[in-house]
């Protein structure tokens, strides 16, 4: 069944919005992470935004998050028409694998071991929507006839080394115009080499940590492949968290399950893994890409963002630099070393000095 509209039939949309988006500190806090931020210039945050979104295509009631527990008022705040029983709060954060088979056990019972799932995550930007649309409603049509999960691969338009990337093996058919190929492998982020030879192939597609599948079959490879997770879960729910590993769901089930597909997509999706991000969501052409107050000589290149409008940043002779201040912290950095702020909040979060920073 094609996308009619803006709806995609049949889905239950799962948002993960546990995370903590470092490498955008300051703006990112500890109670304030990335997926609720406002970065495109909108007044919507990346959560919001990923909500609209969603509610849209699917319907706003269907809509779920799984969020942290020192995240949940943040979530009921920015999502107030979140019904309560759609927010799964985690007491402790364990990866996305306990969230992804939790999500699937507490939407089964729900909905039934036949619907069909979307898991997404919270921050990411989606160019695209209908093309979203489309290829969200032919996952569901994968999903649903070859009892599969479906994987949405982002086509590469660049040797991205900070990426998975997954190889297509054969097509499996052609869904609603979209076509659906076996998994062949997985590798996380390549070295440039490597990810250079993956794009002269045209067989390799970016890991975009969002998929598709029927839920009782997930929790039937769960089941199989991490009962570690699953059992306690079943047993105890929630209360079994402290006991759970800390894992990835591509680690624990996607790279072991043989009822895996990859689904290339064309929407033009962004994860925004850092500040470069901002640069190519909001530069339309100028010299610096400016949010807040900014006054600058011989600057170029630079990503300039202010929260409070009332202060200004003043620059003189900078180049392909980000300088961000937020309350009582300044960041200053080249645009070159945003992927070591990881390292810096590491450094600060060790500090007895500025460890409430964060």
């Amino acid at each position: 069944m094609a996308a009619t509209g803006s709806q995609v039939e049949g889905l239950v949309p799962i948002i993960l919005a546990g995370g903590k988006g470092e490498r955008f500190w300051p703006l990112s806090r500890v109670k304030r992470p990335k997926q609720f931020l406002c970065l495109d210039g909108s007044d919507r945050s990346l959560l919001q935004a990923t909500g609209d979104r969603l509610g849209e295509l699917c319907g706003a009631q269907k809509v779920w998050v799984v969020t942290a527990s020192h995240l949940a008022d943040g979530v009921r705040s920015q999502m107030p028409g979140l019904p309560e029983d759609n927010l799964l709060v985690e007491p402790q954060g364990r990866d996305t694998a306990p969230a992804v088979a939790w999500a699937a056990l507490m939407a089964a019972k729900r909905y039934g071991s036949d619907a069909i799932l979307g898991f997404f995550p919270a921050d990411h930007w989606i160019g695209d929507r209908q093309a979203f649309a489309a290829t969200l409603q032919s996952a569901v049509a994968v999903a649903r006839s070859k009892q599969a999960i479906v994987t949405l691969g982002i086509t590469p338009n660049q040797p991205a080394t900070g990426y998975g990337y997954i190889e297509q093996g054969e097509a499996i058919g052609e869904f609603n115009g979209a076509t659906a190929y076996t998994v062949s492998r997985f590798t996380e982020k390549p070295d440039r080499d490597t990810a250079e030879k993956f794009l002269g192939t045209g067989k390799f597609t970016w890991n975009s940590g969002m998929f598709v599948f029927p839920a009782g079959m997930v929790v039937e490879e769960l089941r199989r492949h991490a009962p570690e997770i699953l059992t306690p879960l079943e047993k105890k729910g929630v209360a079994a968290y402290g006991e759970l590993p800390k894992l990835s769901v591509d680690y624990a089930l996607m790279e072991k399950t043989d009822r895996h597909c990859v689904m290339p997509a064309k929407f033009g999706r962004d994860d925004l893994g850092d500040w470069n991000a901002e640069e190519q969501l909001l530069k339309g052409g100028a010299t610096n890409v400016v949010q807040g107050g900014h006054i600058g000589i011989s600057t170029r290149g630079c990503i300039i963002h202010t929260e409070d409008e009332q202060e200004l940043v003043a620059t003189v002779g900078l180049e392909d630099v980000v300088v961000v201040r937020d309350g009582n912290v300044t960041l200053v950095v080249h645009k070159s070393c945003t992927q070591d702020i990881k390292a810096l909040v590491k450094q600060i979060k060790e500090s007895p000095l500025y460890g409430d920073r964060l």
